[in-house]
Order: structure tokens, then sequence, then C-alpha cells
């Protein structure tokens, strides 16, 4: 099984697509009410749906990209605005934080091994 996508909601498509358009990602679906996008390495997509109710979303959508500090930097030189800079984190994942113009978390990190091979991994019973 593959995970297919994930479906952000957003008070504002115009304003939506334009933040992920600046971020790097590729707009394959465009309406007024739904956009999808691809990831730019890989088979990932997620998608926006515009929300007319007001809304609070707490999840967290996680984009990995090796080079963190040098996405880090591009990106604020193209006004991203960011809640923390990459940070070292004791689960040895590195982190910057940013909120999409409709409040949705996104943490653009690196993890290398030890995001599917962490020290503390445990094994699988069958």
């Amino acid at each position: 099984m593959e995970l297919n996508q994930v479906t952000l909601p957003v008070s504002n498509m115009d304003d939506a697509v334009g933040f992920y358009l600046k971020l790097g990602f590729t707009q394959i679906v465009d309406t007024p009410h739904y956009a999808r996008f691809s990831c730019p390495n890989g088979n990932a997509t997620f998608s926006l749906s515009l929300e007319n109710e007001v809304f609070e979303n707490k999840s967290v959508i996680y984009f990995e990209h090796e080079h963190l500090d040098e996405l880090y930097q591009n990106l604020s030189q193209k006004g991203i605005q960011f809640i923390q800079p990459p940070t070292e984190q004791s689960y040895l994942w590195k982190e910057a934080i940013l909120k999409d113009p409709s409040g949705n978390k996104i943490k653009l990190y690196w993890a290398g091994e030890n995001r599917l091979n962490p020290p503390w991994k445990v094994e699988i019973r069958e």
C-alpha cells in the first residue's frame, strides 16, 4: 500500500496556490475549489480543498528535503516567513516550521537514515 495524497483545507485558493507554487511544487489540477500538486521528487501528491466555513486544522504536513538549509535560505529570499529556522531535534530530525496562508502547519525536514531506521526502531512481530 502507498499513501496517495493528503488534502489540506484552505480559506483562499488563489493565495494558497501561489504559496505552494513558490515553495516549488507543480500544480497538476486547477479548479476554483480544488487544487492538486506533485512533489518535485518521487510520486507523492497533495491537494487543497476550499473551505467556506471557518476551520482549524491541527494536522501537520511534512516535506522532506536533503539540503534543508539551502532550501530554507532560498525560500526566505523569496519572502517565505518561517516560524522556526532549521533546527536539530532530539528525535534526530532537522526541521524548519512555517504556515501556509490558511494557517496549515508545515514542517520542512531532513532525517536521512533516521526517518525509517531511528535508533529506537521497534522489531515487528508477526
